[in-house]
Parts: C-alpha cells; sequence; structure tokens
C-alpha cells in the first residue's frame, strides 16, 4: 500500500467537499458520501443518519449563511490512512471566522477503489464556568 496515494485520494475527497460547501452545490457536498453516512453536528439533532437527514443538516447550514469562499474553511488537516479505513481531522473556520471555531472528524471507507466518508463528526469546545460548584 502507498501511504502517501491514499493520502492524497483521501484529501482530494475531503477538498472537493469543502469547495462544495464553499459553492452551496448540494450534489458535490452529498458525492462521496456514504447511503448510510452517519453525522454528529454542533447543532441538533443529535445525530444524522443516511444521506437524506445529512441534507437537511446542510440545508440547515445554508439558512444561516449563504454560500461564500469563507463559509466553511478547513485548516491544519491530518489524515491517517490504512488500505481500506482512514480518518482524517480537521480546525474549521466557519461564517468568515478569522480563526477556527468548531473541530471536524471524518470516518472513511475504500469501497470499489474509492473513499467514501461514513462518518462525520463536528465539535466546538465549551468553556467551562471558572468557578467550580461543590
Amino acid at each position: 500500500m502507498d501511504t502517501n496515494a491514499e493520502k492524497s485520494d483521501i484529501e482530494r475527497v475531503i477538498r472537493s467537499w469543502e469547495r462544495a460547501i464553499q459553492r452551496g452545490d448540494m450534489e458535490g457536498i452529498l458525492a462521496n458520501h456514504s447511503e448510510s453516512v452517519l453525522m454528529f453536528d454542533v447543532p441538533e439533532p443529535l445525530q444524522s443518519e443516511g444521506l437524506d437527514a445529512y441534507r437537511k443538516t446542510w440545508e440547515l447550514f445554508f439558512r444561516y449563511g449563504a454560500p461564500d469562499r469563507e463559509v466553511f474553511v478547513l485548516e491544519d488537516l491530518r489524515i491517517t490512512a490504512g488500505d481500506n479505513v482512514a480518518f482524517a481531522t480537521a480546525l474549521l473556520r466557519i461564517g468568515g471566522s478569522s480563526e477556527p471555531v468548531c473541530r471536524l472528524t471524518l470516518g472513511l471507507t475504500k469501497r470499489n477503489g474509492a473513499w467514501q466518508i461514513v462518518h462525520e463528526h463536528h465539535s466546538a469546545p465549551h468553556k467551562l464556568n471558572s468557578e467550580v460548584s461543590q
């Protein structure tokens, strides 16, 4: 297995997805996602399973911001790949933020020679109170 080639293929899938989000291209956003994709997002619902539910999360996203080059930007993309399973992590700038505000983890599997996103997890840090309750 050529790990560098696998990582390059995975990065192409992820960057294509990122550009589709920036354009508001729903078909491009859904491309390279498994029919049974499972997503954990920041806003509700707690989880979305399948492409139809996944599509609805992006419809919600675009209600709060029009497609734009700065609406969804991946930084610090890191990819770990095996023969048929991989994961990637990144920090996200959303809605024109100058600094990352969310985290992203993607799980991918290789099916019929092509990488597919099977799991997507977005999260945001939660500030804790400086005082500890007892």
